[in-house]
């Protein structure tokens, strides 16, 4: 009776503790669901009458299913993943240096702890070898930009190749990662213009056409895209000049992490007709 009781005792026992451990199971898995940034009602209303409208323009008016909603949450999240593959905006980027462009001009670069002298013996070009990284994927690391002294200032690109400008992408740290973005440009002037082959002779201010005027804005996208005013008024460009009046609160610097020029070649007749 002693060794059945003591049985019992052992297996009651045992039980106990695998409630309990499924019971801590339970609470952390209601903590990280709660924890989970879920999508909103509102939200998923939107999401829900885009299925809505896309089912509609396809198959006509029918009712969405459980599975026609993970089909299509799917399809974004693939279209996500494949965007940020293709250079996190999915638009070709005519200032890539590995490209072909280069920064042809800039203003007086930002050198901590080091003189004037520095810089001409390190550069022979007057193009200072941090310039580079503005026309480089960042990979969002803090630090990895082209700083240029003072809260005024400017940088000039000699694009890949020709083209019709449509948009620009000015690039800072993230807010999540940045330790301070008080360097970040704030007001912003994109001009271009039709270089050639000589770029040393000076373009008349005519041909030079403002692209677009912003503002870059610290509390939105660490990538932001601005429209082109007029595409068609501006013509072909191989050339752009990126001006900042000031930036968000340094008096000593501003950092440009990424310039990015979207548009697209046009064929060989507009040239001609351009140039001509």
């Amino acid at each position: 009776m002693d060794k059945k009781i003591d049985d019992k005792g052992v297996f009651w026992e045992t039980e106990l503790k695998q409630l309990v451990a499924r019971s801590e199971g339970m609470e952390k898995s209601m903590g990280e669901l709660k924890a989970a940034d879920w999508m909103s009602k509102e939200d998923f209303k939107k999401f829900y009458a885009e299925l809505k409208k896309q089912q509609g323009s396809e198959f006509g008016e029918k009712d969405v299913s459980l599975d026609d909603i993970r089909a299509y949450a799917r399809e974004i999240v693939e279209r996500e993943i494949k965007k940020h593959a293709a250079d996190g905006l999915g638009r070709v980027d005519y200032a890539l240096a590995s490209g072909g462009a280069v920064v042809v001009k800039h203003s007086e670069p930002y050198m901590a702890g080091k003189g004037s002298n520095w810089f001409l013996m390190s550069s022979r070009s007057g193009i200072h070898p941090d310039a580079v990284n503005m026309l480089k994927p960042s990979f969002g690391e803090p630090g990895q930009c082209f700083p240029l002294k003072g809260s005024r200032g400017f940088v000039q690109i000699r694009l890949r190749t020709s083209i019709i400008p449509e948009a620009v992408t000015l690039e800072h740290v993230a807010k999540s990662v940045a330790y301070d973005r008080s360097s970040a440009p704030k007001d912003c002037r994109v001009s271009g213009w039709l270089q050639g082959n000589d770029i040393d002779v000076a373009i008349d201010t005519e041909k030079i056409h403002i692209l677009t005027e912003f503002n870059y804005d610290l509390e939105k996208s660490n990538a932001q895209t601005f429209t082109v005013l007029d595409s068609v008024a501006s013509g072909i460009v191989d050339t752009v000049r990126l001006d900042f009046a000031s930036n968000h609160g340094s008096s000593s610097h501003t950092c440009i992490y990424r310039l990015r020029v979207h548009g697209y070649e046009p064929n060989s007749v507009s040239m001609m007709t351009t140039e001509s």
